[in-house]
């Protein structure tokens, strides 16, 4: 089974794992190997079956016959297909007892349904004549997880006690390999659900307001940042928008994350001005786990006033692009504290936006640099902001408020920064009347 068998565990991917499995297996120590895992196990359900199940259910995860990938039997034995076993069957008897099953043939219930399927195909014959048959289960912690099938036609001699013996210790490094790349898995399902959740790839078109989001993380796919924004619909045409980034990464950010959202979205709702949305804020995040020392900046575009408030604490300043093209940070009449340090001193900013401009707001990830303090780090991206007005135009059909979105979570990637990058881009058109 070596060398092959020395990749088992190198990926943390459930597929790339089974593929490296029945590698080990097929063709060198049977004519054709499969692993299946029981569905339970795969959607975290008790993985604790009964010692006489009626049946079982098993996703075929990889399969290998001779030398042929899985692609070529797709249309017979397809890569995660859930099949049910009953509970007579060797595959079923073996996750009960925990122990291997060795047959002369396959079972009936297996020949029945590979002939149902195959159809006429010749090779579906030729796994048919199988002259022994081992069935090894997958056991983790004293449960079965599922199992490995092992086939070897006329021509091979028949499986062992020492061929299953060895197939066993194949199975207890796969298991651990097995579980380690489910776990990841669904960490990283869990971290791009609560990700999709909070930071929403999706453009929003109200009135006088145009917001197109921009997000690139800053470390693995299961690892969650605390970068987080919002859209908030206010009344009498207003538009809340929101940048926050809690400390840290992982679950407890998270968590803060979640709840310094909604709790925006709920202070919103109640149409408050927005130095006491975010006195409110602070007072939260003082009770709040893990979101003591969040920063954040909202601001508020008020179409028919043509004015747009801005409240910021401890937070990078947004950027404003006026109608002649230059970008600058706004000059905020108090940057205030982060969040949870019980200040009142929120004090809003009211800017007059009579013409069309674009506003910016960003978490530090886009303007913090190892070579480089902060304000400069702000000052290129105004830099960039400019640039990208006085640059080429876009190509045709692309949409300028993406076309910029995409060139500066591209452009500040240079800064060297392993932090989340996250943009909320607003386009501001004031009222005719």
């Amino acid at each position: 089974m070596a060398p092959a068998a020395d990749a088992i565990g190198s990926e943390l991917d459930l597929h790339l794992t089974g593929r490296h499995v029945v590698h080990a297996l097929a063709p060198g120590f049977s004519d054709a190997a499969s692993v299946y895992l029981l569905e339970r196990w795969l959607l975290g359900e008790d993985a604790h079956a009964s010692t006489d199940p009626e049946q079982i259910e098993a996703r075929r995860l990889a399969l290998r016959v001779g030398t042929d990938g899985p692609e070529h039997w797709d249309g017979v034995l397809p890569v995660d297909e859930v099949v049910v076993f009953p509970g007579d069957t060797p595959y079923a008897r073996a996750c009960a007892t925990g122990q291997a099953q060795v047959l002369d043939a396959v079972d009936s219930h297996t020949s029945q349904r590979l002939a149902a399927s195959g159809g006429g195909d010749a090779r579906v014959q030729d796994l048919l004549r199988a002259a022994s048959f081992l069935v090894v289960p997958l056991r983790l912690r004293g449960t079965a997880v599922g199992f490995i099938a092992c086939t070897r036609g006329p021509d091979r001699g028949p499986f062992l006690p020492d061929d299953a013996v060895a197939v066993q210790s194949l199975a207890a490094r796969a298991c651990v390999a097995l579980d380690n790349a489910r776990r990841y898995e669904h960490e990283r399902r869990t971290a791009l659900a609560i990700r999709r959740s909070l930071l929403p790839d999706t453009a929003h078109k109200l009135d006088g307001c145009r917001i197109v989001p921009g997000y690139r993380p800053g470390g693995q796919d299961n690892v969650i940042g605390g970068d987080w924004f919002d859209v908030l619909p206010r009344p009498g045409g207003r538009v809340g928008l929101v940048v926050g980034d809690a400390m840290g990464h992982g679950p407890d950010a998270a968590v803060a994350m979640i709840q310094l959202r909604t709790a925006v979205r709920t202070l919103a709702a109640l149409d408050l001005p927005p130095a006491e949305i975010m006195r409110r804020l602070d007072a939260l995040a003082c009770d709040t786990p893990g979101a003591s020392f969040a920063t954040c900046v909202y601001a508020e575009w008020d179409p028919r006033r043509r004015t747009c408030t801005f409240v910021g604490a401890g937070h990078p300043p947004p950027l404003l692009r006026g109608p002649d093209g230059r970008a600058a940070p706004v000059a905020l009449a108090s940057a205030g504290l982060p969040l949870g340090l019980g200040t009142d001193a929120y004090d809003p900013t009211v800017v007059p936006v009579p013409e069309p401009g674009v506003l910016l707001l960003y978490s530090d990830g886009l303007v913090e640099s190892r070579d480089s303090d902060i304000d400069q780090g702000i000052a290129r991206l105004a830099d960039l902001v400019t640039a990208h007005t006085a640059g080429p135009a876009p190509e045709p059909g692309t949409d300028p408020l993406h076309d910029l979105c995409r060139r500066l979570l591209r452009d500040t990637a240079a800064t060297g920064g392993a932090d989340d990058r996250t943009l909320l881009l607003a386009e501001l058109v004031p009222s005719a009347g």
